[in-house]
């Protein structure tokens, strides 16, 4: 279920679920889930269980995964409810090491659950969000655009 943005308001300063300033989704971890870690659908699953479980999004070779729904609050394990930040800001996402304020984000390309920097020419994939700062030791704040 998705969290509400019926009431919207303007507070600066406060925290990332204040002003509405993400949204946020509960679903089923098809396998072991690691905070702050990209997530895409379950597709080994059967019907309409590939919407309602994700697992890390895995990486793919030159090209950013596409099967990415955002990005995960906690960690869990395979079966537990996971709750998965799907638009809007993530206090705490794994990125790329190189990742600056202002890079274009994609899906993972060599380890999963990881955001990739966008480089045109080099890498292909759809932008999944912006880096708003560095990263430390592969985290950084982001804000992920809203894809459904």
């Amino acid at each position: 279920m998705a969290t509400s943005t019926l009431v919207q308001f303007l507070a600066a300063g406060e925290a990332s679920s204040t002003s509405d300033r993400r949204q946020v989704e509960t679903f089923l971890a098809g396998g072991a889930i690691t905070a702050g870690h990209l997530v895409g659908m379950d597709l080994t699953k059967t019907d309409a269980d590939k919407a309602l479980y994700v697992t890390q999004a895995a990486g793919v070779a030159t090209v950013g995964s596409k099967n990415v729904v955002g990005v995960a609050l906690a960690s869990a394990a395979a079966g537990e409810r996971v709750d998965v930040v799907v638009a809007g800001y993530v206090d705490s996402a794994y990125v790329d090491g190189a990742t600056a304020a202002g890079s274009a984000l994609i899906g993972p390309i060599g380890t999963a659950g990881q955001a990739a920097i966008e480089v045109p020419g080099t890498t292909t994939g759809a932008v999944l969000g912006v880096a708003l700062a560095a990263d430390t030791a592969n985290f950084a704040p982001i804000f992920l655009f809203k894809r459904f």
